[in-house]
């Protein structure tokens, strides 16, 4: 075998061919200073819709960036054509570091996790009163992954004419989550979306709902000139209705300087990746009595040092009650 030495001459190098012309390959990538900001829209088969200024750019994911996966919400490096027009498709170079991410799994068994969406404040978890009936194991799956991706959550009651709303609002008060509850006649009305557009202005927020609780037609009613098919039935046998969201949206707030994500119907929201010492930041309120925890302490266990913090005076029982709620519908099934 031949060796080189330090003052080996150049020519003397051997490198591998290149069919495509005489520059030999290389793994230094560009950096591409010059590629343009964008907001990735939605996600179809590989191809990202993109907002670069005031247009809207087709673009696919660029060889460099391996496995790296962009997703609604996301802000993005994109280079070649920027025009918008048809038939015409730009390069994502380069992911930007994000501030929040909403993640979910398959089941709690299955230990790869799926980003859903990038950069929201705010998660909207909209569930109807009756037809179909609410799942509060569901909700509070959301909220947990709420919490541990850094978004505050937001409770959307829909139906409320067809069931009051103290009874499950009564699960979440000493949570201390902002809420609208609406019926049928105001979000026809246009009542309802006035109300919850309260709740958007200026931020980005992605709702999340199972089928049938009226979530699409909510997002309708919030950006008019971007109909999307609605949800016109519900099983009869098991209360859940067709998904009608098939992938991720990114739509402007008209007038309120915010952004809508409407998210496909979930039947299920695995939280195999939540870590709890994640979860309890959103527990200002508790998380220094946790200081006294042995490691990797789970909040529910005989040593967990809550509970003589909550004894002690320094946080109400029911916040410590709340948290270990939350932490224990990782273990329960989502139709308890």
């Amino acid at each position: 075998m031949r060796r080189y030495g330090k003052h080996t001459d150049e020519d003397d190098i051997r490198s591998r061919p290149n069919r495509k012309g005489n520059r030999p390959r290389t793994h230094i990538r560009p950096k591409h200073e010059d590629a343009a900001e964008g907001l990735v829209l939605t996600v179809d088969r590989g191809r990202l819709t993109c907002l670069v200024d005031d247009r809207v750019v087709l673009a696919m994911k660029a060889r460099e960036l391996g496995r790296k996966a962009a997703v609604v919400g996301d802000r993005v490096a994109i280079v070649g054509d920027l025009s918008g027009k048809k038939d015409t498709l730009a390069r994502i170079v380069r992911i930007e570091e994000r501030t929040s991410v909403l993640r979910r799994t398959a089941d709690d068994d299955d230990p790869y996790e799926r980003v859903v969406v990038a950069n929201a404040d705010q998660l909207a978890v909209v569930t109807a009163l009756a037809d179909p009936e609410p799942r509060p194991r569901l909700i509070d799956r959301c909220l947990v992954a709420a919490y541990d991706g850094g978004l505050e959550p937001l409770l959307v009651l829909t139906k409320s004419d067809l069931a009051p709303a103290d009874k499950l609002l009564e699960l979440y008060g000493d949570l201390d989550i902002p809420y609208v509850v609406t019926s049928r006649a105001e979000l026809e009305s246009g009542e309802a979306a006035d109300r919850v557009r309260e709740q958007l202005d200026g931020r980005i927020t992605a709702f999340v709902g199972h089928s049938g609780v009226g979530k699409t037609t909510l997002v309708n009613a919030l950006v008019p000139e971007e109909r999307r098919r609605t949800t016109g039935h519900v099983n009869a046998v098991t209360g859940r209705g067709r998904h009608t969201t098939t992938s991720a949206l990114a739509l402007p707030l008209a007038g309120a300087g915010g952004w809508v994500i409407d998210t496909p119907g979930v039947r299920s929201f695995g939280l195999a990746h939540v870590d709890p010492s994640r979860v309890i930041h959103a527990f200002p309120d508790l998380e220094p009595g946790t200081e006294g925890c042995p490691r990797a302490c789970s909040h529910d266990e005989p040593d967990c040092a809550l509970d003589a913090w909550v004894s002690e005076g320094h946080a109400d029982p029911a916040r410590l009650y709340s948290l270990r709620r939350l932490l224990a519908t990782r273990e329960r099934t989502e139709g308890d």
